[in-house]
């Protein structure tokens, strides 16, 4: 596989994309608007900015990477990729239209891959008329630093689809990956969404602050980012639309979405992309 398309590029899709070119392929970006695709650029740029500020990489190798990365007009411009990976929001409906396009317009041979980190990638793959090469490709927080993928197998994914994105994974992005069978929130985003609802129900019972609850965990137990700041990294309303759906789905009490998550939802305080959240960040996404 040498050239992939990334439809969606939030804060997710960004990264996608930044770590794809960085492992050598040609990237086809395709966004609902042309404003949201000058925004995506801008934003992989700075990422690429602030990695030449800290001696990560230099001037030559950022030109490399954008140079890699282009913008698509069209979906019908992924029909010559070897595999199109799905970033766009949590919402079933987009994304099933999304993939009966994706399937009229690519050939069989081309692997469908979702982000997604709670639906159903079976019901995914039944808008299409070839379920066997869809795929779940859940990648996290940020993609450049964790060299985790979650693969998953939908009921109807073939062995061969495993097998091709196992050894793109494996092999070609040099991460580590992991397969999951079709699960609700399949397992980080189920274990780390109940740590991150545990700690909202600590800090709305006033046991500790919020920054004494991150210094516990970040530092008690070796966590890079305290559950608090991670869910402002994921975005609030991210954090809550999975936790409304794994209450859905197993209708167990330890996923309801703690109350004052869905206050902090409604009042707009989404964490980094908003510039407040349980902290408050700058525009490049440092806490202040």
């Amino acid at each position: 596989m040498r050239k992939i398309g990334v439809v969606g590029v939030g804060t997710m899709g960004q990264g996608i994309a930044e770590m794809l070119s960085k492992s050598g392929l040609d990237v086809l970006l395709v966004e609902r608007t042309e404003e949201r695709l000058d925004h995506a650029l801008q934003m992989i740029e700075l990422m690429l900015d602030k990695q030449m500020e800290k001696w990560a990489i230099t001037a030559a190798e950022k030109k490399m990477i954008m140079s890699r990365i282009r913008r698509a007009e069209h979906l019908q411009d992924l029909a010559g990729c070897d595999m199109v990976i799905e970033s766009i929001t949590e919402d079933l409906e987009m994304k099933k239209e999304l993939f009966r396009e994706l399937d009229r317009i690519c050939p069989p041979n081309v692997i469908l891959a979702s982000n997604t980190s709670t639906l159903s990638l079976t019901e995914l793959a039944n808008e299409t008329k070839t379920p066997d090469r869809v795929i779940g490709m859940h990648f996290l927080h940020p993609v450049a630093d964790i060299d985790l993928v979650e693969i998953v197998r939908g009921l109807q994914t073939s062995d061969e689809t495993y097998e091709r994105t196992k050894t793109f994974v494996q092999e070609t992005i040099a991460k580590k990956a992991v397969l999951v069978y079709e699960s609700p929130g399949f397992v980080s985003t189920r274990l780390i969404c109940t740590l991150i609802n545990e700690a909202l129900h600590t800090l709305e019972e006033g046991v500790a602050t919020a920054e004494d609850i991150d210094a516990a965990m970040r530092i008690g137990y070796d966590f890079k980012y305290g559950p608090l700041e991670m869910a402002d990294r994921f975005g609030l309303d991210a954090v809550l639309a999975a936790l409304e759906r794994m209450f859905r789905e197993f209708g167990e009490l330890k996923y309801r979405p703690s109350y004052l998550l869905k206050k902090m939802v409604r009042a707009g305080q989404l964490g980094v992309k908003t510039g407040q959240g349980f902290f408050r960040y700058d525009k490049d996404g440092d806490r202040l």
